[in-house]
C-alpha cells in the first residue's frame, strides 16, 4: 500500500522567484559597473556573489516547474530530486566563488588602490533592499532549494551591510585595505551559508536519512503497533526536499491478508503522523526471519521451505 503526499510549490513562488530573478539580474548589472567606476572590490565581489543568487532563484524557479512533472512509466518516483540537485549546484557554485574573492583579496592587500565610499554607501544600501523584500517573498517556504535560494538572499543582505560599515570606516580613516578585508569576510559567509544546504542536499543525493528522523525510533514505534511481531530491513530515505519514504519487512502472526489490513492501516498512520513519511512499501512475513550479514532477507526454516514446494507466503502490500 502506497500513500502519497507531495508537497508542491504554489503559484505565488513560482512568480516570486521569476520577477526576483529578473531584479538580482538587472541589479548585478548595475552593481558591477558600480563597483569597477569606484574601484571597489567589495562591491564587485559582491555582484558576483548576487549573479550566483540569480542563478540560484532561476534554477529554484526551474526545478518548480520540473517537479510539477507527473511521474512516468522512466522516472516512477517524479522529478523530487531536480529540486534538490539545483540546490546542490547552487552551493557549490558558492564555495567555487568565495575561492576567487580570497585570491583577488590577497592580490587587493598587496596592491591597495583608492576606492568611492559614497559609491559603496549607495549601492549597498539599494542591495539591503532588494535582498530584504526577495527574502520577505520566500520567508516560509521550506522546501530545500527555495531555501537554497533564500541562503543565498540572506547571505548578500550580510554582506551588504557590511559593505555599508566598510564604506563609512573608510570614509573616516582613509584605510583602504579595509576593502579587501571586507571582501574576505564575504568570502567566509558564503561558505557558511552555503554548508548547510551542500550537507542536507548531499545526504538526499545519496539517500541517507532524513533530517529529525532517526531509525531506532522509527523500529521501535512500529515493533509497538498490536499485532506486530518484529520489523527488520528497514529503510527510510528522502525522494525530494519534501518527500520521504519507507520500506520494511513486518513479521506479524499467520492470518488471511484481510486480517493483516487493520496492522497496516495502523503501521501508516503512525509512520505519517509521528514520522512524517506517507510513502511507504510494507512486507508482511508470517514466520521468523534472520537477516544475513549482507542485508538480505534469509527465513529460518529455508531448507524446509525449499522441500514442502515453497509453503511460506510474503504479502506485498502497495
Amino acid at each position: 500500500m502506497h500513500s502519497h503526499h507531495h508537497g508542491h510549490h504554489s503559484g505565488k513562488s513560482g512568480r516570486t522567484l521569476i520577477w526576483s530573478f529578473v531584479a538580482t539580474a538587472a541589479f548585478v548589472v548595475f552593481e558591477f559597473v558600480a563597483g569597477v567606476r569606484s574601484h571597489s572590490l567589495a562591491l564587485i565581489s559582491d555582484s558576483a556573489h548576487n549573479l550566483t543568487d540569480a542563478l540560484a532563484l532561476l534554477l529554484a524557479w526551474f526545478a518548480i516547474y520540473i517537479q510539477r512533472k507527473p511521474a512516468d512509466a522512466s522516472r516512477t518516483f517524479g522529478y523530487h530530486r531536480a529540486g534538490v540537485l539545483a540546490a546542490f549546484v547552487n552551493a557549490l557554485s558558492l564555495v567555487a566563488f568565495s575561492i576567487w574573492v580570497v585570491y583577488e583579496c590577497w592580490l587587493r592587500m598587496l596592491d591597495p588602490q583608492p576606492v568611492n565610499e559614497g559609491a559603496m554607501l549607495w549601492v549597498a544600501g539599494a542591495a539591503i533592499i532588494l535582498n530584504g523584500s526577495i527574502m520577505l517573498g520566500l520567508h516560509g517556504d521550506h522546501d530545500l532549494n527555495t531555501r537554497g535560494a533564500y541562503v543565498h538572499m540572506l547571505g548578500d543582505l550580510l554582506g551588504a551591510v557590511a559593505i555599508v560599515a566598510g564604506a563609512l570606516a573608510i570614509r573616516f580613516t582613509g584605510w583602504t585595505r579595509i576593502d579587501p578585508l571586507l571582501s574576505l569576510a564575504i568570502a567566509v559567509l558564503v561558505v557558511w551559508t552555503a554548508w548547510d544546504v551542500i550537507r542536507e542536499s548531499l545526504n538526499i543525493l545519496l539517500e541517507g536519512l532524513p533530517r529529525g528522523v532517526d531509525l531506532n525510533e522509527v523500529c521501535s514505534a512500529m515493533r509497538g503497533v498490536e499485532g506486530v511481531l518484529d520489523v527488520h530491513d528497514v529503510h527510510v530515505w528522502s525522494l525530494g526536499s519534501s518527500s520521504r519514504a519507507l520500506s520494511c519487512h513486518v513479521l506479524i502472526d499467520d492470518m488471511p491478508p484481510s486480517q493483516s489490513q487493520g496492522i497496516l492501516n495502523q503501521l501508516n498512520c503512525l509512520l505519517g503522523e509521528r514520522f512524517h513519511l506517507h510513502h511507504n512499501t510494507m512486507q508482511f512475513e508470517h514466520v521468523g526471519c534472520a537477516i544475513a550479514d549482507t542485508g538480505c532477507v534469509i527465513p529460518d526454516n529455508c531448507h524446509e521451505l525449499h522441500a514442502h514446494g515453497h509453503d511460506h507466503a510474503h504479502h506485498h502490500h502497495h
